[in-house]
């Protein structure tokens, strides 16, 4: 499959706001996820913030889960629900940082985490039969195992907040997908109940561990 034209503006709008990043120190403190920012009036940071990257290796990591992912949402519901989508789930994940952190104004992230999960998260729903091939693992292995092990991975960068990678993002994003994705093609919950009851337990287990006080 060709990589859409769609895909690749995502991309360069995040390198090239990313590189600028790196080297404008100034520019990665103004635009991060901030919470005293965001309390400022500041709300440029909730879009922006998932435009910039820690460094090299966390833009690297979520531009490749979003090239091996987004194509298959672009051609399944169209670029205009794709966009939808990603910006949908990248606002949704900051929020859902807000909503965990409003009260700890130090609190920064930074990331397209929320985004590409949400779009993770949508192209698994829209094809639940796919199957990647991850490293050296010399065997395909079901997306959905992917997707949830992933966000499995985002509740222990949770629980130890290293670095000012947006972990908690990355269930707003996967939430945001979710849900817009059912809106925009409930017929996945006739076909595919089952990967959507699947998809769903991470984020659940999310909230039943914020609510007992866990993360």
């Amino acid at each position: 499959m060709n990589i859409s034209i769609y895909t690749l503006i995502i991309i360069a709008l995040n390198a090239l706001c990313s590189f600028k990043g790196f080297k404008d120190r100034s520019f990665f403190e103004t635009y991060k996820f901030n919470v005293g920012g965001i309390k400022r009036g500041e709300q440029l940071r909730m879009l922006v913030s998932g435009f910039l990257h820690v460094d090299l290796q966390h833009l690297l990591f979520n531009m490749i889960t979003l090239y091996f992912f987004a194509d298959h949402v672009i051609y399944s519901i169209g670029p205009f629900y794709f966009f939808l989508i990603y910006f949908g789930s990248l606002i949704f994940g900051n929020l859902l940082s807000y909503y965990f952190h409003k009260n700890e104004s130090y609190y920064s992230a930074v990331g397209a985490s929320g985004a590409v999960t949400g779009i993770l998260y949508a192209a698994i729903l829209l094809y639940p039969g796919m199957e990647m091939y991850l490293y050296f693992i010399p065997i395909p292995i079901p997306s959905y195992i992917v997707g949830v092990g992933y966000m499995l991975y985002s509740i222990y960068g949770m629980k130890s907040r290293a670095g000012n990678i947006g972990h908690d993002a990355h269930f707003g994003g996967a939430i945001g997908g979710y849900v817009i994705t059912l809106l925009i093609a409930p017929q996945v919950l006739e076909s595919h109940l089952w990967m959507a009851i699947i998809l769903a337990i991470p984020i659940v287990i999310l909230f039943v561990m914020h609510k007992n006080n866990k993360i």
